[in-house]
Formats: structure tokens, C-alpha cells, sequence
């Protein structure tokens, strides 16, 4: 036999030895020795013996006997405390996660983490979730008790500046002919009401002249005939003239004709409005025909600037309220104008809705299709009753907020929700003024307590009501 294998034998043997040793003096610690043991927590030794010795319990007095007098035990528990040892019995264990899910014995979910003791008293009402202090302190929650106050905040929306419709007008000849000469030959360019635009030469137009001129004459020859003769020529010279107006010809044109003039063989066409020429297809020897547009003037001393509002903010809009407009061409100037138009029409494509504010321009500042942003003051001027927009839950069905009850307790409550404005929510129903709401951490007690479980039982209580 080899001296590895000798030793082997000999450590196994002493181990043995002291196994039996170890064994043999923890038998001897059982009932009716007189040991002592000693319970953590509260310092109270009892003598464990078999002659019914009693240990005290400091703090209370009471005496318990050791086992075997199952009458001195039942005293003794009647005697020590029972409120203490209630709040500390273990009623069950509910899921870490808020689960509805409890359980009468410790155990671990899918994840390793141990379920939570719920102890007697500490068990929460019908509807409610009950908390305990260290945890909402690890929580950080902090609770806000809502109050009236002011919902009115500023809407900003981008638009661009266009000129107003009502202040376009177009050049068009009503009347077949050719451009002769262009007197304002550039778009841009400021014009003033009257002003000459063109010479324009016409046949018809020549025609109609001479026809006029006729008709004045003969009306000077019938001077002396008589009324009926004299009534024909007069309405003669009437439609001639009419003609030529219709035709746009000024009254300045036509009184020379009247005074004998020979006919002009261009006549001029002039602006009908003053403003700015902001289309042209007016060219020298051009041909037209009635009713093409020459030129396209616009009045830019009052433009409008349109802009988009997204659906959920048109309710906040509306026609006459003031609005305050900037643009990137003009840092730290404002112009100041008021929404005229909201248009009753929904684009699809953008959920957005035109609105038209009217600025005034006399400065010229403000051009078409540059960009501005609208500041509107929108919202109610009266306070409201109102929670932070972090109190509030949305289920997407539902609107929910946790109310603090007070000791640890809180209540998921639903709540219906108006207008919003500087971070505060507009509450219609389900609270009143002072309630306290978890306006910070309300997501993470929804993580560590059973609060399914309590929504679920607002709800049933809800339908059972109806």
C-alpha cells in the first residue's frame, strides 16, 4: 500500500471522528437540557427545559414557559403585544412588478425577483394601492394639490406672406389690336392709379372714333331742327360715346374727340389701381385679343399672411383676435395684425387648416411669399381648474390620474380634460379643487404596486353602479 493512499485514509478517518463529535453535541442541545436561546430583536432569552422553567421577556414582563405546557404558552401570547404582532403578519405576497398576481408563499417571478410581503393592515382598500414610505421616498414621488389658475399660452405657427386677393387687379384691352409702345415695360415697378401703361393701335378702335365724331357733328348741324330730329342724333352721339367707354377709353380721351380732334391712331391704356406690377406679358408689337391679360397689379400697402394650424389647435383660434408676426428678413421688429379668415376646410394630407392674418404694410417691409411666425394668444382668459400635463395617464382610451390619499394610500381616479396651456391640463370632471395629484413618479408606482388591479376594480365598481 503506497503513502498517498495511507494518508488519504488516515484524513478520512479524523474526519469521521469529528463528525461524530459535532453530531453528538448538537443532540445534546435539545429540550430539557437547560440551554438557553437567545431571539434577536428584542433581547428575550428563554430557557428551554423540561420542567416548565420560564424565561423573561424584557420590555413586557411576561413570562412564557418553555414547551411542554401548552397553557402557559397560550397566556403568554395573549399577554405580549397583540397590535405588534398583527401589523407584522404576513398576509400574502403580491408580484414586484404590479402584476395582479399574489401568492401565500415566497417565490420568485420569470425574472428572479422576489415577491413583496403584504402585511395586515398594510393591505390596500378596494380601489386603492397602499405604498410604504421608503419606497415612495426611492420612488421620488412628489405630489401637487391642483388649483384655478390661468390656461392661456402662445400659439406660434409659420406662414408666408401673400398679397391681398382683394387688392389685385389685371390690365386687359377689350378690344382687338397691336401694341404700339410699352410706357411701363418691367415688372415691379410702382404705379399709381391712372397711370399710362401702353399705347395700343386698333382698327376697331378707329373706327368707333370716327363713328363718334360723325355723330357729335351731326348733332351741331340739327342745332336748329326740330326736338325729334335732334333726340335721334343726341342718342346717336350717347352710343358712340358709350362705346368707346366701354371700351375703357379715358374721359380725357374722349373730351378732345368731342372738341374736334382727328382720331387718335393708338389710344392708351392705363392702370385701373395703384400698386405694384407683379405679372407682365405685355410686350412692343405684340398682338391681342379682348380679354388677355397685359399686366397684373396689386396693392401690397395691406397683405395677408397665411398660415397652417394643426387640427388639435383650431379650437383655439379665432377670427378678430390679434396676433403679433416676426420674420427672419427683420430680426427683433414685430408687425402687428388680426386673423380675418379661418378656413372651414381640413387639408387631409397635413391635418392642418388655413388661417389669413391682415398686416399692414405701408413701409413696403413685407413682401409676398416671404416666410413669418405668428404668435396667437390662445387659450381661455378665465382661470380653470387645472393638473400638470405629468399628472396625467393616457390609456388611450382613458385619462387617469393618482390622487394621494393620505398614509400611503392612492387612488387611480379618471378624470375628463379640456384645453391645455403652460404645462397644465384644463380637468373638467373627476376632481375637485385641493385634491392632491402624484405629479412626478406616477409611472414608477404603477411599476412597483398592484395598480392594474386597482383600475380594474374602479372599473368594475364603474359598471356595476350603471
Amino acid at each position: 500500500m503506497s503513502r498517498r493512499m495511507l494518508v488519504t485514509i488516515l484524513v478520512v478517518a479524523v474526519l469521521v471522528v469529528l463528525i461524530g463529535i459535532l453530531w453528538s453535541r448538537v443532540a445534546a442541545q435539545g429540550p430539557g437540557n437547560g440551554a438557553t436561546v437567545q431571539r434577536p430583536g428584542n433581547g428575550a432569552t428563554v430557557q428551554r427545559s423540561g420542567n416548565g422553567a420560564a424565561a423573561q421577556l424584557p420590555g413586557n414582563g411576561v413570562a412564557a414557559p418553555a414547551p411542554g405546557n401548552a397553557a402557559a404558552v397560550a397566556g403568554a401570547a395573549a399577554g405580549a403585544a397583540p397590535g405588534d404582532a398583527a401589523r407584522r403578519q404576513i398576509l400574502y405576497y403580491r408580484n414586484p412588478m404590479g402584476l395582479p398576481d399574489t401568492s401565500p408563499a415566497p417565490k420568485k417571478d420569470a425574472m428572479g425577483m422576489d415577491y413583496v410581503p403584504v402585511y395586515a393592515g398594510e393591505e390596500p382598500q378596494a380601489g386603492q394601492v397602499r405604498i410604504d414610505s421608503d419606497k415612495l421616498q426611492k420612488l421620488g414621488v412628489r405630489t401637487e394639490r391642483i388649483a384655478r389658475r390661468p390656461l392661456a399660452r402662445t400659439l406660434r405657427v409659420v406662414g408666408t406672406v401673400q398679397a391681398d386677393e382683394r387688392r389685385e387687379s389685371t390690365v386687359s384691352a377689350k378690344f382687338e389690336g397691336w401694341i404700339t409702345r410699352l410706357l411701363v415695360d418691367a415688372t415691379g415697378v410702382h404705379v399709381a392709379k391712372g397711370q399710362p401703361l401702353l399705347e395700343a393701335y386698333s382698327p376697331d378702335l378707329i373706327s368707333a372714333q370716327q363713328d363718334y365724331r360723325t355723330a357729335v357733328a351731326a348733332l351741331a348741324a340739327l342745332n336748329g331742327a326740330d326736338a325729334e330730329a335732334r333726340a335721334g342724333a343726341e342718342a346717336l352721339v350717347a352710343g358712340s360715346l358709350e362705346r368707346l367707354r366701354n371700351w375703357d377709353i379715358a374721359d380725357a380721351d374722349l373730351a378732345a374727340l368731342r372738341h374736334g380732334a382727328a382720331p387718335r391712331r393708338s389710344l392708351v391704356l392705363r392702370a385701373q389701381r395703384g400698386g405694384v406690377v407683379i405679372a407682365k406679358t405685355a410686350r412692343a408689337g405684340m398682338r391681342f385679343m379682348p380679354g388677355d391679360a397685359l399686366y397684373q397689379i396689386a396693392d401690397l400697402s395691406s397683405v395677408w399672411l397665411v398660415a397652417s394650424v394643426h387640427e388639435q389647435d383650431l379650437g383655439l383660434v379665432h377670427v378678430g383676435e390679434r396676433a403679433t408676426t416676426s420674420t427672419v428678413a427683420y430680426p427683433g421688429r414685430s408687425f402687428a395684425g388680426t386673423v380675418a379668415f379661418v378656413s372651414p376646410v381640413l387639408q387631409a394630407e397635413t391635418r392642418t387648416a388655413q388661417i389669413r392674418i391682415e398686416l399692414a404694410n405701408r413701409d413696403g417691409l413685407l413682401k409676398p411669399a416671404m416666410y413669418g411666425y405668428v404668435d396667437l394668444a390662445a387659450g381661455p382668459a378665465e382661470p380653470r381648474l387645472a393638473v400638470p400635463d405629468s399628472a396625467i395617464l393616457d390609456t388611450g382610451t382613458r385619462r387617469l390620474v393618482i390622487v394621494d390619499r393620505g398614509g400611503g394610500a392612492f387612488e387611480p381616479r379618471e378624470v375628463a380634460v379640456g384645453v391645455h396651456g403652460d404645462g397644465y391640463t384644463e380637468v373638467l370632471e373627476g376632481l375637485a379643487e385641493r385634491d392632491a395629484v402624484v405629479v412626478d413618479g406616477n409611472f414608477l408606482i404603477d411599476a412597483e404596486s398592484n395598480l392594474k388591479a386597482a383600475i380594474g376594480g374602479m372599473a368594475g365598481r364603474a359598471h356595476g353602479g350603471h
